[in-house]
């Protein structure tokens, strides 16, 4: 039996003959986010384990990526705020250049933050939640 013609439904083939896994989370989304995809809750999988693959296929399939990645260090930072400190506290950190979110905009995992655990290369499980969050923000 060839590679093509072995699959689970939990894993598909690549042209190597290796293996990549299937993930199914559950996506929230709120504000625009909410507003582009269409609904506020939805489950969604994707081939691969990483946060990133996940933002790939998700970005694929809803154009929403402009709405929650920065491609820069300008678009990542908030105007009128007061500098962060030279050392950040605990165990915060922030992404690299081209993994981080909009102002404003963020990507949580299971309730956390992603620059709280590895940033984009957080390992997701089936069943992870994950959030995408774009708030409406109104002005007096």
């Amino acid at each position: 039996m060839t590679a093509e013609a072995t699959h689970d439904q939990a894993t598909d083939v690549d042209h190597t003959g290796e293996t990549t896994p299937e993930t199914t989370v559950t996506v929230r989304c709120t504000g625009h986010v909410r507003e582009a995809v269409g609904t506020h809750e939805l489950e969604f999988t994707f081939e691969g384990t990483r946060l990133q693959a996940f933002l790939e296929a998700f970005f694929a399939e809803y154009d929403v990526e402009d709405l929650l990645i920065a491609e820069t260090e300008e678009e990542a930072t908030a105007h009128g705020w007061a500098e962060p400190p030279e050392e950040l506290p605990g165990t915060w950190r922030k992404n690299p250049e081209g993994e981080q979110t909009r102002t404003y905009a963020r990507v949580c995992v299971n309730g956390k933050f992603n620059e709280l655990l590895d940033g984009f290369q957080t390992e997701l499980e089936d069943g992870d939640r994950v959030a995408l969050i774009y708030p409406f923000m109104f002005c007096c």
